[in-house]
């Protein structure tokens, strides 16, 4: 596998780290993939190491606000400013791989963005993958704090609070949970502004699930205590014959560091084959 790293710049010149994996002969599909909250781009690299095994590139950021990219921690003053680097992510994996396919995929809060992304942005990809999203949160605010929230981001949108996410809840592997903690590019930090946008975005996400015409994979586990599984199969009513819900039994937040990893991935290579996208290797 081959790792590199990028600086890319925003219209607003805010300097946003990337980083990619590749196999050593470089794939025809690419992943391009896009965190949650309070975390970054690095903690990806054991889940990217295994799309490179199958033949995929792997091109990730770190949002703003985020890991090694500029920006408050836990802070952006528009949903519309992550889209734009989603944007961003497009425009430069299209130039490291120009003869590649997209495939988009997030995860919780990132999995909330891809949505509203091909929502909004109706960006051209081969296929679309949202794990754990945040739609609606396990156990939402009273609709008194929302209120006082969507006044307090008018006043204070830039102060933070605690996000109030227990390591503990994102996967059965107590090594995963310690190595959370541990992490200094990881951060516990969510502003007014954002968790109005993101909570807003989630409903735009449900009332628009309509617009999304690609093959899609929604990946949710029963015990996510962090975002809630029962909105990722409210979400998937309205969908097209090429979306497909897959809930894994009693499995937390992040499918992608739980026990069961291996068992996750190769499902989703499964369901990517069905749509030829998976390299045949030699």
């Amino acid at each position: 596998m081959i790792e590199q790293s990028y600086t890319w710049t925003t219209p607003e010149k805010k300097s946003i780290f990337a980083q990619s994996w590749t196999p050593e002969q470089v794939g025809k599909q690419t992943i391009l993939l896009v965190h949650g909250l309070g975390e970054h781009s690095g903690r990806y690299k054991r889940w990217a190491e295994l799309f490179t095994e199958k033949g995929f590139n792997v091109l990730a950021l770190d949002l703003q606000g985020h890991g090694k990219s500029d920006g408050k921690r836990g802070h952006v003053r528009s949903i519309e400013k992550y889209l734009d680097e989603i944007d961003l992510l497009f425009s430069e994996g299209k130039v490291l791989f120009p003869e590649s396919k997209f495939i988009l995929y997030g995860h919780s809060m990132g999995g909330n963005l891809v949505l509203n992304h091909v929502i909004r942005r109706n960006h051209p990809v081969a296929a679309l993958i949202s794990t754990s999203p945040w739609l609606k949160l396990t156990n939402p605010p009273s609709d008194f704090l929302i209120t006082l929230v969507s006044f307090l981001k008018k006043i204070i949108p830039s102060f933070t609070i605690p996000n109030g996410l227990n390591a503990d809840d994102i996967s059965h592997d107590p090594e995963i949970a310690r190595y959370y903690i541990s992490d200094p590019l990881n951060h516990n930090k969510i502003s007014f502004r954002l968790f109005y946008e993101i909570n807003q975005a989630g409903l735009h996400a449900l009332r628009n699930v309509y617009k999304i015409n690609y093959p899609f994979l929604l990946l949710h586990g029963t015990a996510d205590n962090i975002t809630s599984p029962k909105a990722s199969e409210e979400y998937v009513r309205n969908t097209t014959k090429r979306t497909r819900l897959k809930l894994w039994e009693g499995q937390y937040h992040e499918l992608h560091n739980e026990l069961i990893y291996k068992e996750v991935f190769n499902y989703i290579i499964e369901w990517l084959a069905e749509y030829n996208l998976v390299q045949k290797q030699k």
